[in-house]
C-alpha cells in the first residue's frame, strides 16, 4: 500500500493493513452472486485487438510467485535524484530509517552500492542499494533463478505513472527487470498497484499505460513474459480494498471486460485480482458495496492480500480453516482460480516511528521462526489443494517481508537502530535462506508435494 505522506515526506509502503484481530473469529458466510458473467461481448464502436503471439511456457498452475517492487532509490541513481528513496526520511540517520531490515550486500561490488554513512556495531560501513541500477535487479534476478525461485511479478504503482518524472524511473525499473529476466531464465509481469491513485483518472491511467507498455515497450512480446490460457498475465492489486484505494464497481468491471476481451486498442490478459481478504464476504479490508462481489467474480484469478492477518502457527492454521478453505471453494464454484498470498513474517517498526505512530512500533512483529512460519502457511495450501501462491515479497526491507538476502545478525546495524536480523529467533542461517526456502517451496508446487517438516540451517 502506498501511503501519502506530507512535505515531500518518503513516498512509500508496501500495502499494509492494520492487524485485523476479529478476522480470526469472523464467521464466513458465502455472498451471494453468479459467477464472472459474460463480459466478452464486443460493444459497438470499440474494436477487438487481435491476440499477441506468445512463445513463453504457457500457465500459472505450478508456479510459486514472488512480488518485486523495485522501488529503492538513493540520491545521484537516476535523472538527478536527490532522495534516499525508502531507505531514509530526509538525510540517513537513526530517527530517520525507513526499513526494519538491511540488505546483505557482500555478492556486491561497492560501486554498485549506495553508502549511507552509517556505521554497524561490527565497524562495517552500512550501504544500501537503488533499483535503478542494473546491476542491481540482475543480482536479485540471479539469487531468485539460482534458489529455484522462476516467476516475479513487478509492481507498478499507478500513482506514480501520473508524475512523468516518476513514470520514468519506473520505466528504467521495467527495463532493467526484462534484461535481468532474459539474462536470469525468470518470467515476470506486470502488476498495477492502485494505493492512493486519482480516483478521477485512475482507469485511464492504466489504459493508457497498459497501451504503451505492449505498445512502445513491447513488453508482452519479451521471451519471459508469462502467459495463461494464451494470453499475457497482468494483475489489477487494490480495487475494492478499503481506504486510499479508488475504483467505483461500474469502471472498474469496465476496465476487466475490455482487458480480457481485447477491446479499446487494449491487448488481451489473463487477469489477476490483488483483492482484500475479506473479499468474498465483503468484510474487514474489503468495500461493502455488493456490486464489489461481482466485479470480484469477474477476474479469471483472485489473489487475497493477507499479510498480518495471521501471526504465527495458530492463528495461520485456524485463518486458513476459516477463511482460505471456504475461499477456495467459492472461486472454484465460480470459475474462478485462486493466488492465495504468503509471506515469512512482518516488522514495521522504523517506519512507524517515523511517521509518528510509536503505538504501532513494534520489532519483529510477526517472528519469522526460521522459516518455520512460511512454510507452515505453503504446506497448508498445499494441504487444501491449492495449486500455485504469491510470496510477498522478494525485496520488501521496508516491513519485514524480505526474501532476498538480508543482513544476518545484529552487529550489521548500528547500535542506536533496532531491526530485524536473521538470527533474530535462534537460528543459525545464511544471509539467502528466505530465497533458498522460496526456492524450495517454487519446486514443491512445480512436482506437486511439499514436506511437512522444514529442514532448517546451513
Amino acid at each position: 500500500m502506498k501511503i501519502t505522506r506530507p512535505n515531500g515526506f518518503e513516498r512509500w509502503t508496501r500495502k499494509w493493513l492494520s492487524f485485523p484481530a476479529l478476522l480470526l473469529v469472523v464467521s464466513i458466510s458465502a455472498c451471494s452472486g453468479g459467477g464472472g458473467g459474460d463480459i466478452s461481448a464486443v460493444e459497438p464502436g470499440k474494436e477487438s485487438t487481435p491476440p499477441v503471439i506468445v512463445t513463453q511456457e504457457d500457465g500459472l498452475t505450478g508456479r510459486f510467485i514472488v512480488g518485486y517492487q523495485g522501488w529503492f532509490g538513493c540520491p545521484g541513481d537516476f535523472e538527478g535524484n536527490s532522495e534516499w528513496l525508502h531507505w531514509f526520511h530526509g538525510l540517513p540517520g537513526a530517527n530517520t530509517l525507513l526499513v526494519d531490515m538491511l540488505p546483505n550486500i557482500a555478492e556486491l561490488s561497492p560501486t554498485d552500492l549506495c553508502n549511507t554513512g552509517l556505521t554497524g556495531q561490527d565497524g562495517q560501513p552500512i550501504y544500501v542499494f537503488s533499483s535503478q541500477n542494473p546491476n542491481i535487479v540482475d543480482y536479485h534476478f540471479k539469487v531468485l533463478a539460482r534458489n529455484g525461485v522462476k516467476t516475479v511479478a513487478l509492481q507498478r504503482f499507478v500513482v506514480e505513472i501520473e508524475n512523468p518524472q516518476r513514470k520514468r524511473r519506473l520505466d528504467n525499473v521495467l527495463k532493467n527487470v526484462m534484461a535481468a529476466a532474459e539474462r536470469n531464465g525468470v518470467s515476470f509481469f506486470i502488476s498495477y498497484d492502485v494505493t492512493n491513485a486519482n480516483p478521477n483518472t485512475v482507469i485511464k491511467t492504466i489504459r493508457e499505460d497498459w497501451r504503451f507498455l505492449s505498445g512502445e515497450l513491447n513488453v508482452v512480446r519479451h521471451a519471459r513474459y508469462v502467459v495463461d490460457s494464451g494470453k499475457p498475465v497482468l494483475q489489477l492489486w487494490g480495487f475494492g480494498v478499503i481506504d486510499n484505494h479508488p475504483g467505483e464497481p461500474a469502471e472498474v468491471a469496465s476496465l476487466l471486460a475490455d482487458l480480457k476481451s481485447g477491446r479499446d486498442g487494449l491487448v488481451a490478459v489473463t487477469t489477476i485480482g490483488g483483492v482484500a481478504a475479506g473479499w468474498r464476504t465483503l468484510e474487514g479490508d474489503s468495500k461493502s458495496d455488493p456490486a464489489w462481489s461481482q466485479v470480484y467474480l469477474s477476474f479469471d484469478i483472485l489473489s487475497p492480500w493477507t499479510v498480518g492477518h495471521y501471526i504465527n502457527e495458530a492463528s495461520t492454521t485456524l485463518f486458513f480453516e476459516q477463511r482460505l478453505r471456504a475461499d477456495v471453494v467459492f472461486a472454484n464454484a465460480h470459475g474462478v482460480r485462486y493466488l492465495p498470498v504468503i509471506f515469512p513474517g512482518f516488522s514495521w517498526f522504523n517506519m512507524m516511528n517515523v511517521r509518528g505512530q510509536p503505538d504501532k512500533a513494534i520489532v519483529n512483529q510477526i517472528p519469522r521462526d526460521c522459516g518455520n512460519f512460511l512454510w507452515r502457511q505453503a504446506t497448508l495450501l498445499r494441504a487444501y489443494g491449492v495449486k500455485m501462491a504469491y510470496g510477498a515479497m522478494a525485496d520488501e526491507y521496508d516491513e519485514g517481508t524480505a526474501l532476498l538476502p538480508a543482513q544476518v545478525s545484529r552487529d550489521k546495524f548500528p547500535s542506536n537502530i533496532q531491526g530485524v536480523y536473521l538470527d533474530q529467533d535462534g537460528c543459525d542461517l545464511q544471509a539467502d535462506w528466505y530465497s533458498i526456502l522460496a526456492g524450495r517451496i517454487a519446486g514443491h508446487f512445480r512436482n506437486g508435494t511439499i514436506p511437512e517438516t522444514l529442514s532448517i540451517g546451513r
